[in-house]
């Protein structure tokens, strides 16, 4: 019986490893969304986000993997820096500005085109490949196609708001913040798709990484490092006021540590492990489970507001969604075969050096001296 369930829990892993990110994910969106709101600089969380995470896994790194890691190189060096730009800079500074003008769970329900975005962009990188002959093919770009469709609407259409629970006191609350956010709701949704923009090209580049770099928790500190680094040098450019690299002990500091342990540590480290195995568009594959999450605790914790619009972009992107995810159901399996049959047709020509010079002795045999 103990054999049978840890065979089950070994085919399922990566699915087990990327739904609990999603849970991890959905406590920062309401977690930073309050941080945010009390007036923390996005750029100083950003820089002790990975400060902490750079703490948090570099002993890891250090300990586990000293006898594997690959030596660094001047190619390998140039990736990290523009990784530790991609993600600890770029992404999470655009994706904290357009949380601060939308909302939690708009901001969830936007990452939601992640898929789509990584999925042609491995498409142009020959990550992914499309035959129009084969139905599941035709669902990843189908889906792919709905996916920025639902975006879209999400983004054009606000709509009425939805009452959920027959919640008028929240509404009553937030009608003068709600109208104050109307006004910025296009720059924060192109702020967030500036960041999914960043994220996407933040797998691609972390997929090619790892072929040369095989190491996931040295990588993980590194790329750390490298955000801390950069992101110090874009707040002192951008913050001139030191004053807003105080914090206390509130939800700024948890914040930062959350963020940093679980979103930036442990996220880059499971991302780095199941991209080697399963590929970038896998790990964004599981978006929407976030959405849902982020959705409930957003109106239970923030009394945030459920727009028709974003709920019928959500629906579309979640169908979208599942269509390439139902593309993509069978790549692995192929990927497992043609590795399996390359092997087995190298087996026989690493044979024929071994066999063939005994025979040519035995056909060519060395004179012997005469009798």
């Amino acid at each position: 019986m103990v054999p049978q369930i840890c065979a089950m829990l070994h085919k399922i892993k990566h699915y087990l490893a990327m739904i609990s990110l999603q849970f991890g994910y959905a406590g920062m969106y309401v977690i930073t969304m309050l941080c945010l709101k009390k007036g923390m600089n996005h750029y100083v969380l950003a820089v002790y986000r990975h400060l902490v995470a750079t703490i948090v896994i570099s002993p890891f790194a250090f300990v586990l993997e000293r006898k594997i890691r690959p030596k660094m190189t001047f190619p390998i060096l140039a990736r990290i820096l523009l990784l530790g730009f991609l993600e600890p800079v770029l992404d999470q500074n655009l994706y904290y500005v357009g949380l601060k003008l939308t909302s939690a769970t708009f901001t969830s329900a936007t990452v939601n085109i992640l898929p789509a975005v990584t999925f042609i962009m491995a498409l142009v990188f020959r990550l992914e490949t499309v035959n129009f002959k084969k139905i599941r093919s035709i669902a990843k770009v189908a889906g792919t196609m709905v996916t920025i469709g639902g975006a879209m609407v999400m983004t054009l259409y606000k709509g009425p708001v939805v009452e959920i629970f027959h919640a008028h006191g929240h509404h009553a609350a937030q009608q003068t913040s709600s109208e104050s956010a109307d006004q910025h709701w296009v720059l924060g949704t192109l702020m967030l798709l500036g960041s999914i923009v960043g994220w996407s090209g933040f797998f691609i580049l972390q997929s090619f990484t790892l072929k040369k770099y095989p190491a996931e928790l040295s990588l993980t500190a590194l790329i750390c490092i490298a955000g801390t680094v950069e992101g110090s040098i874009v707040t002192l450019i951008m913050e001139r006021d030191f004053s807003v690299w105080v914090i206390g002990w509130d939800s700024r500091l948890l914040a930062a540590v959350y963020t940093g342990v679980i979103c930036s540590g442990l996220a880059y480290y499971i991302q780095g492990v199941v991209i080697r195995q399963r590929g970038p568009v896998f790990v964004t594959s599981f978006t929407p489970l976030c959405m849902i999450i982020t959705a409930f605790l957003g109106f239970v914790i923030l009394a945030e507001q459920i727009h028709l619009g974003s709920i019928i972009g959500a629906f579309f992107i979640v169908m979208g969604l599942y269509l390439v995810v139902w593309g993509k159901a069978k790549d692995h399996l192929n990927k497992l075969t043609s590795q399996k049959g390359a092997a087995a047709t190298e087996l026989p020509l690493t044979a024929v050096p071994e066999t063939a010079e005994p025979a040519t002795n035995e056909r060519f045999p060395s004179k012997a001296p005469p009798a």
